[in-house]
């Protein structure tokens, strides 16, 4: 009895070989592309009131491209206290603490994907025009704003309140 043999030519092996690395190719490409894509936001950026001032401001028109720019605001005994600024879907312009209720101790706050905050720790997503709205669960705790003459006023008494977000050496919240 004759058995065939498979036999694998050279030709062959170097297409099997040309087609697992394009795939390879394509699939970390994806990778890498979804990872970039995954998070918009620009890195914290650190702003203090002015020496006697009671509040920070910035002007209204910087938040016209509808991206949230997340800043840090330090306390007097060393508290790092992180909240970012946006202007939703509906032309409000919103601030929050980049933490929430839920998840504050993992320390990782949100980012941005289109019309949406989305939760680093847990993944859940928050449309812009909920964002200063509705507090409680995993929502980005509200931080209280006002817009006036073109300008956002947030006081630094209302940044400070925020800390229980932010305290990591003695448990945070009480």
């Amino acid at each position: 009895m004759f058995f065939k043999q498979d036999v694998l030519t050279n030709s062959t092996i170097s297409r099997m070989t040309r087609t697992s690395l394009v795939f390879m190719i394509l699939t970390m490409t994806l990778l890498v592309a979804a990872l970039w894509g995954c998070d918009s936001s620009e890195p914290a950026k650190p702003v203090s009131a002015a020496p006697g001032a009671d509040h920070v401001s910035f002007a209204t028109k910087t938040f016209d491209d509808h991206k949230a720019r997340h800043y840090m605001h330090h306390t007097p005994d060393g508290i790092l206290i992180r909240y970012f600024i946006l202007q939703s879907s509906d032309g409000v312009i919103r601030a929050a603490f980049d933490a929430c209720d839920v998840c504050w101790r993992s320390g990782k706050g949100y980012y941005q994907d289109g019309d949406y905050m989305v939760c680093r720790n847990c993944g859940r997503r928050f449309a812009s025009v909920r964002v200063n709205e509705v507090r409680g669960g995993c929502n980005p705790a509200p931080l209280k704003r006002t817009v006036e003459n073109g300008r956002l006023i947030i006081k630094v008494k209302d940044i400070e309140a925020g800390r229980q977000y932010f305290d990591f050496r003695r448990g945070g919240r009480s």
